[in-house]
């Protein structure tokens, strides 16, 4: 029994001052440390993946400084404001105004690029003053495509281990376009929103998967693929999990179909948005056009051009990896992204030289290979990563320098 307080501690207690309040947001104090810890921690079991991702970008970006300045051209404006870059920046600074067309027989082609990365140029560049809306978008997808390697870590370090994550990092920046990652793009961007909204379901993290997929859904068109993954993983897991599966495979969706449902009001038609795809060439035609291009560049061709020899081999090499996917028994959120992603890809009829850049999204294919390095010796993987990061800085500053059309 504790003690019966004497009327001398009845005194002291009761001419004791009373507590001084606790000023406000103390006690959101603790927590935001711990986040800040927990962040720390996780930045530090990442920094092999980030550091050895930085360096082969970094070797990727000298190859193209060097070429560049042997042939007299600028670095910055063709990371910044080239191709794709420029219809990103008038976007950006014009909203979808700044082209005029019949939006019944001939919609503007602008409502073909989805919204969020030239809402973020605008976003960031209204907070930074003085700052070229050029700059803004490179920066910005340099900084997603640190976000992007962190991702694909995570992934693979949850899947195979901290090894294999660290090399499925480092090989998706040695990709033979991965130069795409820091330029005025949105694959950086795509890419960290595919590759944590899949980590979030692995990890069960449901709200934040359905706020990543939608995320991904304003960004590119194949944002219907980490939809499609997250909504399948949702609805098998809901049946054993309850609610919170089930509402972010209803939500994941959202942020696609939001933008494809806009352009078909903007447009006067249901179909507005496939429109302005027919209006790029760009139609489903279930592989007819990529059957053909593969053949005629890697068959008939007598001298085929380079760059999309380069392409077909990528096309071919995904396909291969995809089923490698499947014989490792992937996760299926994996699986169902990859599998929607080339679906989209290789079922179009559209133009054909920047279908490596559609893939480079895809980092779950490049698992059976990191998989196969992590296992491998020391110096055999180095020689192998050393080649394929020499090989992307080649290609990527051809790509730019040299290939006559977007990447």
């Amino acid at each position: 029994m504790p003690p019966v307080p004497t009327q001398l501690t009845r005194r002291r207690t009761a001419a004791a001052p009373p507590a001084a309040p606790a000023p406000p947001g103390t006690s959101r104090t603790p927590v935001r440390r711990a986040l800040l810890r927990a962040l720390l921690r996780a930045l530090r079991h990442a920094a092999p993946a980030l550091l050895g991702y930085l360096a082969v970008r970094l070797v990727g970006l000298l190859v193209l400084a060097h070429w560049a300045h042997l042939q007299g051209h600028g670095v910055w404006p063709a990371l910044a404001r080239s191709w794709d870059s420029r219809w990103y920046l008038a976007i950006a600074d014009h909203g979808y105004i700044h082209e005029h067309g019949d939006h019944l027989t001939n919609p503007p082609r602008s409502l073909a690029f989805f919204p969020l990365y030239p809402a973020l140029v605008k976003a960031v560049a209204a907070v930074t003053p003085g700052s070229p809306a050029a700059s803004v978008g490179l920066v910005l997808a340099v900084l997603c495509s640190f976000a992007a390697a962190w991702g694909v870590f995570a992934v693979g370090d949850r899947l195979k281990g901290r090894r294999t994550g660290t090399l499925l990092a480092v090989l998706w920046g040695a990709t033979p376009v991965a130069l795409v990652q820091w330029m005025g793009y949105t694959e950086s961007l795509f890419t960290a929103l595919a590759a944590w909204a899949l980590y979030a379901v692995l990890t069960g993290r449901w709200a934040w998967a359905a706020g990543l997929a939608i995320g991904a859904g304003l960004t590119r068109p194949t944002g219907i693929a980490v939809a499609a993954a997250v909504s399948v993983a949702g609805l098998l897991a809901a049946r054993r999990r309850g609610r919170a599966p089930l509402l972010a495979a209803l939500a994941a969706p959202l942020g696609w179909l939001a933008y494809v449902g806009w352009v078909g009001l903007r447009v006067g038609r249901l179909d507005g948005y496939f429109a302005v795809q027919r209006v790029w060439g760009n139609v489903w035609d279930g592989g007819a056009v990529t059957h053909d291009r593969l053949l005629q560049n890697l068959v008939y061709a007598t001298r085929p051009q380079f760059f999309l020899a380069v392409v077909s081999l990528v096309l071919i090499a995904s396909a291969g990896l995809f089923l490698l996917c499947l014989t490792d028994r992937q996760p299926l959120p994996l699986l169902v992204f990859a599998a929607v992603l080339l679906l989209v890809v290789l079922g179009s009829g559209g133009v054909y030289f920047p279908r490596a850049r559609f893939l480079l999204p895809c980092f779950p294919l490049l698992l059976p290979l990191a998989t196969a390095l992590s296992r491998a010796r020391l110096p055999t993987t180095a020689v192998l990563l050393g080649g394929a990061a020499l090989s992307s800085a080649w290609l990527g500053a051809y790509m730019v320098l040299v290939w006559q059309g977007p990447p």
